[in-house]
């Protein structure tokens, strides 16, 4: 059964420039990263002589764009590149890419031309920082957009009237190889004591998908003259901001005490379950999420994946998990902690490809509206619709 050819749109409000995608979705896979391919729709009429350019953005934007302290801005352009689509600088056809532009070509008619843009190899994925429940304005965010907008030049100032943006994502997936099982195993010897607690811990694989159960499986020999008291366990998310600061936040996305002991001279073996959920962490403040467009739900930040040679300090938030089993050793002096740490993947799976020719024929179109929401900063905001067409697109025959 074929696919739907769903086009995303969205036009200027003067309607001098209009934009289709036919996904806005760009998968980075570590080696490469699709690139982006659309349509500009343009209204000469409307243009009134002016130029039409098309820009591929990635910025990092840490507060509101109104927002500076002593002249520094809360925002970092990490990666612009622009295309002037209008006049044409090459021939339309040298422009087409994919079969989708092709067919949106013909679908719009001689005004409608073609762009393309590769990613460059050394940039984030769309990430976000979950706010507080009572914070307002634009989130700490790496984020992509492709803006198209009608001026003089490509460095004219430019009216929000002549210009229109949609939001991207680049995102990864997991890996199709298996990794390494990862596992440790520690031995802690303490004072007045003649033999070591062992204890080992061990994960089924390196790679979960986002809502799947994570079993843990710890085995302690406790040799020793101590008593352990509880056996706690966390599934930490370590996001690294390296591109202004280079801290490290640790929160904790599940727990689990278990109120689990294991007496002097005795053993245990036992598997636990985790599942970490943003369900179960919505109220959070700092946990880092996968970008999303708006009105779409999201989730944990997936685990970065990094090209080796590349500079981390571009990469604005590097997200990473580990499994934290803490033993509490109880003693005469108070208690101690034995700790157990052991990383892992946490990913989306790699959905099944559409083939280009399995798609249908006719296009349906997504158009994005402007939505003026309290709270929100700036008019980039969409609220979605499916529609057949918009003022710019031809009438069907």
């Amino acid at each position: 059964m074929s696919s739907k050819n769903v086009v995303f749109k969205k036009v200027s409000k003067d309607k001098s420039v209009g934009v289709y995608l036919g996904k806005r979705d760009f998968v980075d896979h570590v080696d490469s990263v699709d690139p982006v391919d659309g349509v500009i729709l343009v209204d000469p009429e409307h243009l009134q002589g002016r130029k039409v350019f098309v820009t591929l953005s990635c910025i990092f934007r840490y507060g509101r764009d109104d927002m500076d302290v002593m002249g520094i801005a809360f925002h970092r352009e990490l990666y612009l590149s622009t295309r002037q689509v209008y006049p044409p600088l090459l021939d339309r056809e040298q422009g087409i890419h994919t079969k989708t532009q092709a067919k949106l070509l013909r679908k719009l008619g001689d005004d409608a031309y073609p762009f393309f843009f590769e990613f460059p190899d050394n940039l984030p994925c769309s990430v976000s920082l979950q706010p507080a429940p009572h914070d307002v304005g634009k989130q700490c965010v790496v984020q992509f957009e492709i803006k198209a907008f009608s001026a003089e030049s490509a460095d004219a100032k430019v009216p929000k009237r002549s210009s229109v943006k949609l939001l991207l994502r680049k995102v990864q997936y997991a890996p199709e190889s298996e990794g390494i099982v990862p596992s440790i195993e520690i031995s802690k010897e303490f004072v007045m004591s003649e033999k070591p607690l062992h204890a080992k811990a061990r994960l089924d694989k390196e790679v979960y998908y986002h809502g799947e159960p994570i079993k843990v499986h710890v085995d302690i020999t406790n040799n020793s003259s101590k008593t352990v008291k509880n056996i706690i366990l966390s599934v930490d998310q370590i996001a690294t901001v390296v591109l202004y600061s280079n801290d490290s936040y640790v929160k904790c996305v599940d727990i689990e005490e278990s109120g689990d002991s294991v007496a002097a001279g005795a053993s245990l073996e036992k598997v636990y379950t985790m599942l970490p959920l943003l369900a179960n962490n919505r109220e959070r403040r700092g946990i880092v999420l996968d970008g999303k467009l708006k009105h779409e739900d999201t989730n944990l930040a997936s685990t970065s994946i990094i090209k080796e040679g590349v500079l981390k300090e571009v990469m604005g938030i590097i997200v990473s998990y580990r499994v934290l089993i803490k033993l509490i050793i109880g003693g005469m002096m108070g208690s101690s902690e034995v700790d157990l740490e052991i990383p892992f993947k946490l990913m989306h799976p790699k959905p099944n490809a559409v083939k280009e020719s399995e798609m249908e024929e006719d296009i349906l179109f997504q158009e994005f509206k402007r939505s003026y929401l309290k709270g929100i900063m700036g008019d980039d905001e969409e609220d979605s619709n499916m529609s057949g067409g918009d003022d710019m697109a031809p009438k069907e025959k």
